[in-house]
């Protein structure tokens, strides 16, 4: 008997205690507080502002008003300036001028193992240095057939079919391909941003709706 009172005695005795402890152990968890953003280093400079392609190179040469006035115009100059007979240089500053500075011309390539394809990024003086030689020795002569364009405020794009020969008099292209040519209108001018292109190939025909008709 005098067990049983000592049991009951202990078990009164502990229940204020283990109370508190089960009621916490009811609560559910509360849902962890987001980590907060990370802030400045005390003294860290601010960032700079960023500053556009065409304001950081005031030194970049000038284009003709009628080259850049209209998408029609730039394109139309795009393809003029890269054309020519054997041996004649080209007007690189003149391409210069049609491009902002950090233009990339991206003539895409397919591995002949793989078959997949893959991106050859270059800047306006890389393309000049690695086509220049080619079109100094053989001739080239290259216009567009067919042109689709978009335009949004100053962005604009040109799906512009392309036919590429080495005389002027060659009956039939050595070379056809689409370009997709970005624009900037900024002004009253226009500027290529950027230049991405693939070439026909016999698995891979250009389609009826963009070539000429």
């Amino acid at each position: 008997m005098k067990q049983t009172i000592l049991i009951l005695t202990l078990a009164c005795a502990a229940a204020p205690v283990l109370a508190p402890v089960l009621a916490i152990a009811q609560q559910p968890n509360p849902s962890p507080s987001p980590a907060p953003s990370p802030s400045p280093a005390p003294g860290a400079p601010a960032p700079k502002p960023l500053v556009g392609s065409i304001a950081s190179h005031p030194d970049w040469p000038n284009a003709k008003p009628e080259d850049v006035n209209s998408i029609d115009a730039i394109v139309a100059a795009l393809y003029n300036v890269i054309s020519g007979p054997k041996g004649q240089a080209r007007d690189w500053d003149r391409m210069r001028s049609l491009f902002i500075p950090d233009a990339r011309l991206i003539p895409s390539r397919e591995d002949p193992n793989t078959h997949h394809a893959d991106a050859i990024v270059l800047t306006i003086d890389g393309y000049i240095a690695r086509s220049s030689p080619t079109m100094a020795a053989n001739g080239f002569f290259e216009h567009g057939i067919h042109n689709e364009v978009e335009q949004f405020g100053n962005i604009a794009h040109v799906w512009s079919t392309y036919e590429s020969r080495h005389n002027t008099e060659d009956p039939q292209p050595f070379a056809r391909g689409i370009n997709s040519i970005q624009l900037l209108k900024s002004g009253d001018r226009y500027y290529v941003v950027e230049i991405l292109w693939d070439s026909e190939r016999p698995d891979n025909p250009i389609p009826a709706k963009y070539l000429s008709k």
